[in-house]
């Protein structure tokens, strides 16, 4: 009788300690893969205000953003210089490779690239565009975490610098963009729209949005994470 006393209350006061002390869900994991406009460059204070940085504050503690984007690279794996394949950078393999000391491992994935890839030197190669768009997003998919992969609209351009071509972005590559998520069935964002014939949402190169720009496009990607697939 005295040991049944006892185990009943030994449980009591476990379940009082385990709701005294609840279980904290561990923050889901965001990367941002990207370029320039994915890294922030021209934002305030070396890009603390690139959107995965707004997008992390927009989300809450129960997420963990971090970003990805490297500058000048592409989505072809052809990219050829000065731009870079976005497939060969450190911070691909931190999500990609197991091995490496600073393996991430995500739930949650976006890719906005595309910029880069319609300058004359790399869309030469725009028949490769689709096939490596799907093998990215196959990689990501099938990463032991599971993450659920979005896939972004560039923004537009609204100058040729450095040879990017805005009616490259709009007529082909992101129509490109669109029909693969359709086809991989992952969620596409239209972040190009949100920021069409906003000119004062840019630097003065005006292929890179500003601090407001990139809190717009935080905006836009926030409101499609959170909705239900």
């Amino acid at each position: 009788m005295k040991n049944d006393r006892f185990s009943k209350t030994l449980r009591v006061l476990i379940l009082a300690l385990l709701a005294a002390f609840p279980a904290t869900a561990q923050p889901l994991k965001v990367a941002c893969i990207g370029d320039s406009n994915t890294r922030g460059y021209g934002t305030s204070n070396d890009g603390l205000f690139a959107y995965p940085i707004v997008l992390g504050r927009l989300l809450g503690t129960n997420y963990q953003v971090r970003n990805f984007g490297v500058n000048g690279t592409t989505l072809l794996r052809k990219g050829s210089s000065p731009n870079t394949p976005y497939w060969v950078t450190s911070q691909f393999a931190n999500l990609t490779n197991y091995s490496v000391a600073n393996y991430w491992a995500p739930n949650i994935v976006t890719i906005m690239l595309g910029t880069n890839d319609s300058t004359t030197h790399n869309w030469r190669y725009k028949d490769f565009f689709a096939g490596d768009l799907a093998d990215m997003i196959n990689i990501l998919s099938r990463l032991p975490s599971h993450p659920r992969v979005f896939v972004c609209a560039p923004v537009p351009a609204y100058a040729v610098q450095w040879d990017i071509t805005p009616d490259v972005i709009r007529s082909e590559v992101i129509p490109i963009i669109k029909r693969v998520a359709k086809e991989k069935n992952v969620t596409y964002i239209n972040t190009h729209t949100p920021l069409t014939g906003r000119l004062e949402l840019y630097i003065s190169d005006f292929i890179h949005p500003n601090d407001a720009g990139e809190a717009l496009m935080a905006r836009t990607i926030h409101g499609a994470i959170l909705t239900p697939p």
